[in-house]
Parts: structure tokens; sequence; C-alpha cells
């Protein structure tokens, strides 16, 4: 898997947008309402790499399942992971992880619209 390509599966999901606020060499994925990240792709010490979110038991069960998982590089350790792509992930896995950030970092609804459409009961 390309940069590129890690980058447009990433654009596959819903009101999100790529930008690059740190440098040109690293993708900032984001929800476009509440601007939250859900996925960084850039390259570290000459790998491919994207830093994800994740639940705190999950993080640490991915790190122990695979050698391409490690606490996020230079983000909080607890909520997020960095996966190396060419290392020992499956790609599905790698899906699946960045579907998880996606949904952990999404737009919630306010309890003021949900009480609006009737559905806080």
């Amino acid at each position: 898997m390309t940069k590129r390509e890690l980058i447009e599966h990433c654009l596959t999901y819903p009101a999100v947008f790529e930008d690059y606020p740190f440098d040109e060499d690293s993708a900032v994925i984001k929800h476009a309402s509440n601007k939250k990240m859900f996925a960084l792709v850039g390259v570290l010490d000459g790998r491919l790499q994207v830093s994800l979110k994740c639940e705190p038991e999950r993080a640490d069960f991915l790190r122990n399942a695979y050698a391409g998982v490690i606490p996020g590089y230079h983000f909080n350790k607890k909520h997020w992971n960095t996966v190396y792509t060419a290392e020992d992930v499956p790609e599905d896995e790698i899906f699946e992880m960045i579907a998880h950030s996606f949904d952990l970092t999404k737009p919630r609804a306010s309890m003021r619209k949900l009480s609006e459409t009737g559905d806080c009961t």
C-alpha cells in the first residue's frame, strides 16, 4: 500500500477532508464538522505509518498482537496507536483500525438535537 492509497482510503469516509497542518509530508484526515483528526498518515524512519485513535484495551491488545503497532508516536500513548503498514499487520486489520478511529472521533448528536427529534427517550 502506498501513502496516497492509504490517504484515499481514509477519504472514503463521509464528511472528511485532508489537511497538512504540520508539513507537506504528513497528511491529517479530519472530520469536516468537528475538525477532529482520526488519522495521521506519514513516513517515519523511512516507513509508511498511520496514527489512529483507539480504545485503550483494544490499543493494548493490538500492540501485543502485532509488532507493527506501537503506542502513538507523539500522541497520547493510552488512546493512540501508530501502525507501520509494511510490518505484520494485515491490510484488512489496518482498515478496521481506521474505521474504529473514525467512529471514536466522529461528531456526536447533541442532546438538544436528539430531544427535538424525539430520539432520546
